[in-house]
């Protein structure tokens, strides 16, 4: 899809937006980590938010293990998802925390006709109450993260839903909020557009950093593609 040029740059080729979603499309870090904190203190562990933050981005599973092992509960590691799960879904189920601009920018995504799809290290079972609150096809595909074989930073997410939607990586954008998700990402050959959240992000090669999605329309996600020449300009170092 072409997209028409914008205050960011001339028109390109943007093949997909490729979305992460805890921290980027919803802000329920806050979820998980009240989780977290509830879970260990059942067990009559410690916790701390840094603990809590080392998890931003990653496999549920990796973070499952880190919990066994830095909070002392004595749990199989699918458990410990499980009843993560279970508290992150009951809070998102009373109210779904849209980060600001999220919704609006993947409504005119979808009006442009750019494929969007959702690559997230949250399981399919949390991922339906967001799908729920948003337009019936808003993702034309779905990837979570019991879906894959390695999850986040491995560039696996990313690289089967470019597949899915039938476009080569490079010529997609990807929006992250952390460093495991940013690496993911770029692993595949997308380029990267950061909006921090709850943790820092690290500079790097193709990423862009933006303070928010408020604002933001199809064309300035569009600069960070490829041109329909398949030339390239060196990326900005943020849209603002």
């Amino acid at each position: 899809m072409v997209v028409e040029e914008g205050r960011h740059g001339p028109s390109r080729n943007l093949a997909a937006v490729l979305w992460d979603m805890d921290g980027t499309l919803v802000d329920t870090e806050p979820y998980w980590i009240e989780t977290e904190f509830a879970l260990v203190a059942e067990f009559g562990g410690t916790w701390s938010m840094e603990h809590a933050l080392n998890l931003v981005g990653n496999d549920l599973l990796v973070s499952a293990e880190y919990i066994r092992t830095h909070g002392g509960v004595p749990l199989p590691a699918s458990e410990v998802v499980d009843r993560l799960l279970d508290g992150v879904i009951a809070r998102v189920e009373e109210r779904v925390p849209w980060r600001p601009g999220a919704v609006e920018l993947l409504a005119a995504l979808n009006a442009a006709g750019v494929p969007c799809g959702l690559v997230t290290m949250s399981y399919q079972r949390f991922v339906d109450p967001v799908l729920r609150a948003l337009p019936e096809g808003s993702f034309r595909t779905v990837v979570t993260g019991d879906r894959v074989r390695v999850g986040k930073p491995h560039p696996e997410p990313y690289l089967r839903a470019a597949s899915l939607l039938g476009v080569a990586p490079q010529d997609c954008v990807a929006i992250e909020d952390s460093n495991t998700g940013a690496k993911s990402a770029e692993a595949a050959g997308c380029t990267v557009l950061v909006v921090p959240n709850h943790v820092p992000v690290l500079e790097g090669e193709r990423r862009v950093f933006a303070d928010t999605l408020a604002g933001l329309g199809p064309a300035d996600l569009a600069v960070l593609a490829p041109l329909p020449d398949g030339g390239s300009d060196p990326l900005p170092e943020s849209l603002e």
